[in-house]
């Protein structure tokens, strides 16, 4: 079995399935991932989710009651069968199930930016003008702050289903679990192909008959 997660993952990447994805980098509130690669009675999914999403906020965890809420919402995001309920007749087991907080990357623009900035203080005009724009820079400074804050749960799993024919529907628990969380937009690979779910807190089951 673990030697067919790195090839359902691979299937997860493919461009056909990733078009249209989110940047993580830009996450909206309320909004999050899943995409889910099924081969045979072998599923693959994977969860993406802005921490204001899991646990009502996106800082460092500073107080025990943070942290504590972090590790509840790890330990809940690590029962996916909690959180996404496949018909009891396609007999699904996890054989691998992980979670974690992770801090969105990729914040290199915002350094460069900071850089240029700074390359541009050693112009006379800009000394001219050195009050004002040390104000516009401590401003950009505090916003790239906020965006470097941004956190997200990430999450993967590996089911088994002996009865896969049996999967017409996937039951999202998850916003019960989860009341910040508004949105899922799921992507689904298998040997029919791909395609795109948008599933909603107020309508919480996706309907999957026809789609193998």
């Amino acid at each position: 079995m673990k030697q067919n997660l790195p090839i359902l993952l691979s299937i997860l990447a493919l461009p056909a399935f990733a078009e249209g994805t989110r940047e993580l980098d830009s996450h909206e509130h309320g909004v999050g991932e899943l995409n889910i690669a099924m081969e045979g009675i072998t599923i693959a999914m994977e969860l993406h989710a802005p921490g204001a999403d899991i646990v009502g906020f996106e800082y460092a965890a500073t107080s025990d009651e943070d942290r504590a809420a972090i590790e509840n919402a790890v330990a809940t995001l690590a029962k996916p069968l909690d959180l996404f309920s496949f018909p009891d007749a396609a007999k699904c087991t996890v054989t691998r199930a992980s979670a974690e907080l992770e801090a969105e990357e990729d914040h290199d623009e915002h350094s460069k930016h900071d850089d240029d900035h700074d390359d541009h203080d050693d112009h006379a005009e800009h000394d001219d003008h050195s009050e004002h724009d040390d104000h516009e820079a401590h401003g950009d400074h505090d916003d790239h702050a906020e965006e470097a804050s941004h956190t997200e749960f990430h999450a993967e799993y590996v089911l088994n289903c002996d009865n896969p024919d049996a999967i017409n529907k996937i039951d999202f628990a998850y916003f019960e679990a989860f009341p910040n969380a508004l949105e899922l937009e799921v992507q689904i690979v298998s040997s029919a192909g791909a395609k795109a779910f948008e599933v909603e807190r107020d309508a919480p089951t996706l309907d999957l008959r026809g789609m193998f």
